[in-house]
């Protein structure tokens, strides 16, 4: 990999790690020490992450106009404002509104980040986006298991560690990026292309596979949200609890070997690859819908992890494949923003339910968004292909 790639990964390191000393804690925050109920802790977190779709919509756009690095730096002083600010007064409504600043500003960072990986190295493929999701989760894994111990002390103390990651990470940003922005801003701004390529087919097929994609993260957003409380109702501890996220980071750094090599065999395009993950994750929601027990919880995190190891790499890749040239940071905004979208919608959702009815129904419900996500990953490239073939080329994304 070039050292850029390298210098991405750890800014991504250190991003994800700060800001997962936060979320994984944001519903029980709400809802035990700010004592608002499931449905406002939803609430609130469908704002930030309403937030959050705007800066990845805004940050694609920034990319493509005015290259990464300055697009990243725009994210993270913003967020780092709105951290400051969680530090010296994290009381309701206070809360809400550096929260959605924060999910704003972290918006803006993450499209930027996986176009620049992906103009960095060009060749590498579906690897460059693989690495970048890799970083992300060795954060959460080191994030989760700090944030946890962190805040059986003070919750204080997590917004305090937050901001001092998000500082790492503009100094990594300033000293680290410049040159990256420099070396590939003729291959990605799309102020330097006079003639953008608009292929409406290949945009039709993101936002049919994005489809799947946001159902996908509506399902697996219950995991930090109604899961999270649910584990409390049980007796899980929170050091429990955030140990679950700590095994979900380790097992995605530990187990790319392993992955790899599975892909290679029985997963030949990137389809494919995203039909198993979907058909993993059905799997570990069927457990978890009846676990009672910490070890259920560990196994049911397991098989999640692995299914999110086949989906969340694959449809950035996608993406960057489908995308135009000069129109890498809007195709990657799309992909950001349909993640952040279901994880503004999850939260409410689950909450409504669960303060409605029972967690089992949600699990229920959960399980179906699963399955019919299938149906829009089968056939999102079906008018691709068709056009292509009456133009003779063959466009089957292999990996």
């Amino acid at each position: 990999m070039p050292r850029a790639l390298w210098l991405l990964i750890a800014g991504m390191i250190i991003n994800v790690t700060g800001s997962s000393f936060l979320w994984p804690l944001n519903t029980i925050y709400i809802h035990e020490h700010l004592g608002k109920s499931l449905s406002v802790a939803g609430l609130v977190l469908m704002v930030n992450s309403g937030a959050s779709v705007i800066g990845n919509l805004f940050g694609g756009a920034l990319f493509d106009k005015i290259g990464g690095f300055k697009s990243i730096l725009t994210g993270i002083f913003i967020t780092m404002a709105a951290v400051m600010g969680l530090v010296f007064n994290n009381e309701w409504p206070y809360y809400v509104l550096f929260l959605t600043i924060v999910g704003f500003g972290s918006g803006i960072v993450f499209p930027a980040m996986y176009a620049m990986a992906g103009s960095v190295w060009p060749e590498g493929g579906r690897r460059s986006f693989n690495a970048i999701y890799v970083a992300q989760n060795v954060g959460v894994a080191v994030g989760a298991a700090l944030g946890g111990l962190v805040a059986s002390y003070s919750f204080t103390y997590i917004f305090i560690a937050n901001a001092s990651m998000y500082l790492i990470f503009l100094l990594i940003a300033i000293f680290g990026y410049r040159n990256i922005n420099s070396e590939k801003a003729e291959q990605t701004s799309i102020i330097k292309h006079t003639k953008v390529v608009k292929n409406r087919t290949k945009l039709n097929g993101l936002l049919v596979l994005s489809i799947a994609y946001l159902l996908c993260w509506v399902a697996y957003v219950q995991w930090q949200t109604t899961i999270a409380t649910h584990t409390q109702d049980l007796g899980i501890s929170l050091k429990q609890y955030s140990l679950l996220w700590t095994i979900n980071g380790a097992l995605i750094v530990l187990g790319q070997p392993l992955i790899s090599i599975v892909v290679r065999k029985f997963a030949k395009t990137l389809k494919t690859q995203i039909i198993i993950g979907l058909l993993i994750f059905i799997g570990s929601f069927v457990i978890v819908a009846i676990a009672e027990q910490f070890t259920a919880f560990v196994v049911a995190m397991v098989i999640l992890t692995i299914g999110e190891m086949f989906v969340w790499p694959a449809v950035p890749t996608i993406a960057n494949d489908l995308a135009p040239k000069g129109r890498e940071g809007f195709y990657q905004g799309i992909v950001n923003s349909t993640a952040t979208g279901g994880r503004m919608i999850g939260p409410l959702l689950g909450g409504i339910i669960v303060d409605l009815y029972n967690i089992k129904l949600l699990f229920g419900v959960l399980i179906l968004l699963l399955v019919f996500s299938i149906i829009p990953t089968v056939i999102y490239d079906r008018k691709i292909k068709q056009k292509n073939s009456k133009n003779n080329i063959v466009v089957e994304t292999h990996m």
